[in-house]
C-alpha cells in the first residue's frame, strides 16, 4: 500500500498505548501511514522507558502484519539526512529535535500530510500539513 501520512513518534505511541489522539493515528495507519526509521527507534526507545521490551513490542507488531502493511519503515537515507539538516535553521526557534525534523522531511519528501502530538508544530511555515492528534 501506499503511506496516506507520515507519524513521528509522539503519534505511534498514543496509537500503541491507548492514549488520547489513538483513534486519528489508528484512522491514519488503516489507511496506511510511513514513519522514518528515527522516528520509529524513538518510539521503541520510549516503549523501553515505559518497560516494555522493545524487541518484543517489534516482533509483535511484525509477527501481526502490522509493519509493510499498515506501517512502512523508511530508511534514513543521505538525502532525507541532508533534508533533516536543512530545517533545522527553520525550526530551532520551535525547539523541535532531530526526530521531529526526521518526520518532517519525510513528509516533505513524500508530498504527505504528517501526524504529531507536538502542538509546537502547528506554529510552522514550512509548507507541509500538520496534524495535530490531539
Amino acid at each position: 500500500m501506499k503511506p496516506m501520512a507520515v507519524l513521528d513518534a509522539s503519534a505511534l505511541l498514543a496509537y500503541l498505548f491507548d492514549e488520547p489522539g489513538a483513534m486519528v493515528v489508528q484512522q491514519a495507519l488503516a489507511d496506511c501511514a510511513a514513519i522514518s526509521a528515527a522516528n520509529w527507534a524513538e518510539a521503541l526507545s520510549k516503549a523501553s522507558d515505559y518497560g516494555h521490551d522493545p524487541d518484543r513490542v517489534a516482533d509483535r507488531m511484525i509477527a501481526d502484519g502490522f509493519i509493510g502493511s499498515a506501517l512502512v519503515i523508511v530508511p534514513v537515507d543521505q538525502p532525507l539526512a541532508r533534508e533533516m539538516a536543512r530545517l533545522r535553521r527553520a525550526t530551532r526557534a520551535s525547539g523541535l529535535s532531530l526526530g521531529d525534523r526526521a518526520c518532517l522531511a519525510l513528509g516533505s519528501r513524500l508530498g504527505l500530510p504528517v501526524i504529531s502530538a507536538g502542538r509546537q508544530w502547528k506554529t510552522l511555515k514550512l509548507g507541509i500539513e500538520v496534524r495535530l492528534i490531539r
